[in-house]
């Protein structure tokens, strides 16, 4: 048996995800998963192998990475296993950050883009989200546009999928994210990937999410929710920039090796 067949094991279709918390899963909690989330990527994965279980999946993506640390910790590893498809979602963390210098950025994002491709595997990127009406992090639509125009034209040029996080409007109901207003919700993560799954040409037999019509809410209840998102989640997250800090440190990927099970 070949190297290549060893690392292959029993799958002869292998779906490998790399990123951050957008693919890791986080707002999508699960305490009977790795890392307490379950994610779009686990879901596409388990219709994936339900649709032909000659599929196997590894997500290697850690909440808080930026695009160099993507790089520096998933890439060697995603190529290893020599992925049938490979799904990559990098630089949201970076545009976060008080400064960022797109074009370096987007020059190292287009490198990580083509060694992926030169594996021989399907590969699918992603726009960021329009953030136009969320009011913590409208000061970065400017930078999402100029990034997500890159990736059109990366996708573009290579030849690769892509899922058009900014253009899925209907996500802008706050009822697909996560309490935190930064990650996606249950919800919003079933929604992404369905999406993945409709870009990719698959079977989809994941059931639209259920979602409760929420009342308005009276003024009082909106200061005292704006207050208590402050202290759960606003200030942790500056402290965390101030310090240098990440909320993946400590973490490792979820599924590092390829697996069939991730129900």
């Amino acid at each position: 048996m070949s190297a290549k067949d060893e690392l292959s094991g029993p799958f002869s279709r292998r779906f490998v995800a790399v990123g951050d918390s957008f693919t890791e899963g986080v707002g999508d909690i699960d305490p009977s998963s790795p890392n307490g989330v379950r994610g779009w990527a686990d879901r596409v994965a388990a219709q994936l192998i339900s649709n032909d279980p000659s599929w196997g999946y590894a997500n290697l993506a850690v909440r808080g990475r930026k695009l160099e640390q993507v790089i520096d910790g998933q890439l060697d590893a995603a190529v290893s296993l020599n992925p049938s498809l490979v799904t990559m979602y990098a630089g949201g963390n970076d545009i976060l950050r008080p400064a960022v210098n797109l074009d370096a950025l987007m020059q190292r994002y287009r490198w990580a883009a083509e060694r992926l491709a030169d594996t021989g595997a399907r590969v699918l990127l992603f726009t960021g989200f329009d953030s136009g009406k969320a009011p913590m992090f409208r000061a970065t639509r400017g930078r999402t546009a100029i990034y997500n125009e890159a990736v059109r034209k990366i996708a573009s040029d290579l030849g690769l999928d892509l899922v058009d996080f900014w253009h899925m409007k209907h996500l802008q109901d706050w009822r697909y994210w996560d309490a935190d207003r930064l990650h996606l919700s249950i919800e919003g993560h079933i929604v992404m990937a369905k999406e993945v799954l409709r870009v990719l040409g698959e079977p989809d037999e994941i059931d639209e999410p259920e979602m409760e019509e929420k009342p308005p809410a009276a003024l009082h209840r909106q200061v005292y929710d704006e207050l208590t998102w402050t202290r759960d989640y606003l200030a942790p997250w500056v402290r965390r920039r101030i310090t240098r800090r990440s909320s993946g440190d400590h973490l490792d990927a979820k599924y590092p090796t390829l697996t069939s099970r991730v129900w």
